[in-house]
Order: C-alpha cells, then structure tokens, then sequence
C-alpha cells in the first residue's frame, strides 16, 4: 500500500460547486492551495448524478498545477455517497488526491470509505492507497469520536471542523456561521476547536478550519481564521477568490518568523555537531536554544517552505 502524503500544503482549502462548470473554471486559475469539487451542500438532489460526470471531466482535463485536488462526497447516511465514489474514483482516479467524507461519525464510516477504496484501486489497476481521506467533523457524535475517526485509517491526512452543520447539531444561538454567539462572554469554538486539533496532532494529521459565509466581509474573515492559525490550525476554507489571499497569509509565518526559524534549525545543526562542540544547548543571539527550540522551529520552517517563502537571512558560524 502507497503511503498518502499528510503535507500538502492546504492554508486556502478553496470549495468549488461540482455543477458548475464556470466556477470549476475559475477554480483553476486561484491561488488556493487546495480545490475541492462539491457533491454535497453545493448541488441540488437533481443536479448530483450529473455534477458526477462534470466532476470527471474537469479532473481528467483541468489544469490543477499546484494544487491539492479533492472530491467531496456525500456522507453516509445519503443514498449517493457510493455512487459518488465509484463513478468519481473510477473516472478520474488517476487525478485526484483525496476524497473528503462529510458528516462523518464514527471511525466506521471512515472504514467503509477506505474499503471501497481499495476495491476501486484494485479494480482499476490504480496505485493501492495513494488516495487520501478528509474527515469532515460536523455534530457532537462526530467530536466525541474524533480521536478513533483520526485514527480509522492509514488514508486520512486530515481533519475538518464544519461549523454549520455543527452549530445546528448543538442548538447554538446563532444564524452566523463562524460568529460568537450573542451572550457568551468567552469563544463558544475553543474545545471545538482545540478537540479536533489535538486529535489531528496525536496522530499526524494536519486540522483545517471550516467556511466563514459573510464571503464579503473579509475582515471577518480574517478575524475567525487568525484565531484557528494561533492554535495551530494549518489552513481555514475559502468560498470566493476575495478570501484566497486572506487565508494564504494568515496561515504562512512572516518572513520575520520563517527567518528566525531557518536559523534557529541551522545554529542547533552546527552547535550540536563535532565542529560546533557537541553542545545540546547554544545561544543565538540573545536566546537560548535547545532541541525544543528546534521542534519548534521545524513547525514554522515546514510551513514556510510548504507556502514557497525564501529566506532572507543566513546563518554565519561565530567566530571563536
């Protein structure tokens, strides 16, 4: 079995109705990191069995450079989630990396999901296992068992909070999806968020934030993703282009702190080796650093480098 690969970049995780070949279209030419064809919320009962097809057309003949490519189903409880599977997967499995599984549960559903799988694969004649799973957590049941769902499969790479689906499952008073709730004092999405996250983390995963549906307001916009990039979230969804760039930015360092990290890596490097004296602890500057120093700066490093950035800074060996 092919390993998935857990690191793609995905700080914009752009939504694309699957019905809709102008925005398919469109999606191509975006800065976002990742696409993900809708076959769930974004199209009608009526328009499924054909965005099936449209899907696979736009995969086989799309050009996606660049970006992480990713069918969403719809979930389990639905009378289409196989046929969306099947039809999409044998179509135009050569050229998709994931497929993400909404509303998911129990670490059950992400079994099935990885079975079939494997049949396709197999039947095909595909690379068993490179497909990746996306878990959408989206009700309490789904948060209560995060965990077993992060770890249901060798295919998941990550988890997905879906805050309006979730909102309604708890009877939070609000209509605004992502927004604090009138009369709470303190933010109603920290143990929500902070659940997934360390399920994501326990096991490998990276943790994406769900959609902000004020698509014009992209101050708020920034505002709800500021505060999933500070727990460590690696990236938020987008649906409009104005939300792209916001989202890019707000889930890369700064130069500053991608600068910092590189030399942080490069003088653990040199002082912990022969020429540097073996030391398991240095100064850089006017701070210590230390092997937690250097996990520390892999996390900001790995982003950076995932995001394109350059350094601009070089590390020079001090004299002595």
């Amino acid at each position: 079995m092919t390993t998935v690969n857990r690191l793609r970049p995905r700080r914009s995780c752009l939504a694309v109705p699957g019905s809709n070949p102008r925005f398919l279209e469109k999606a191509q030419g975006l800065p976002a990191d990742q696409v993900f064809l809708d076959l769930e919320d974004a199209c009608a009962p009526l328009a499924k069995p054909e965005a099936r097809h449209t899907v696979v057309k736009f995969l086989n003949e799309g050009d996606w450079t660049g970006k992480t490519r990713v069918v969403r189903v719809n979930d389990w409880t639905t009378e289409w989630t196989y046929r969306d599977v099947v039809t999409v997967v044998e179509g135009a499995g050569q050229n998709l990396d994931c497929i993400m599984l909404p509303k998911v549960q129990d670490a059950g559903q992400v079994v099935a999901l990885d079975l079939l799988l494997t049949q396709i694969e197999k039947t095909m004649g595909f690379e068993a296992g490179r497909i990746g799973i996306e878990a959408q957590i989206e009700n309490a049941q789904g948060l209560n068992n995060v965990n077993a769902i992060a770890q249901a499969s060798p295919r998941v790479e990550t988890i997905i909070f879906g805050p309006a689906d979730f909102m309604a499952s708890i009877n939070m008073k609000s209509l605004v999806v992502g927004e604090q709730p009138p009369g709470y004092p303190a933010d109603a999405y920290h143990y929500i968020l902070m659940k997934i996250l360390m399920a994501a983390r326990a096991n490998d995963l990276q943790a994406i934030d769900g959609p902000y549906l004020q698509i014009r307001d992209v101050e708020g916009y920034r505002e709800v993703a500021r505060r999933a990039a500070a727990l460590g979230f690696d990236g938020k969804w987008v649906l409009h282009p104005g939300q792209v760039e916001a989202s890019n930015e707000i889930f890369s360092p700064s130069q500053e702190d991608f600068d910092r990290a590189e030399l942080i890596l490069d003088a653990y490097e040199y002082h912990t080796s022969e020429a540097g004296g073996r030391k398991g602890s240095a100064m850089l500057g006017d701070e210590m650093i230390d092997e937690a120093s250097r996990k520390m700066a892999l996390v900001v490093s790995g982003k950076g480098r995932a995001a394109g950035m350059r350094r601009t800074s070089k590390f020079e060996i001090p004299e002595g």
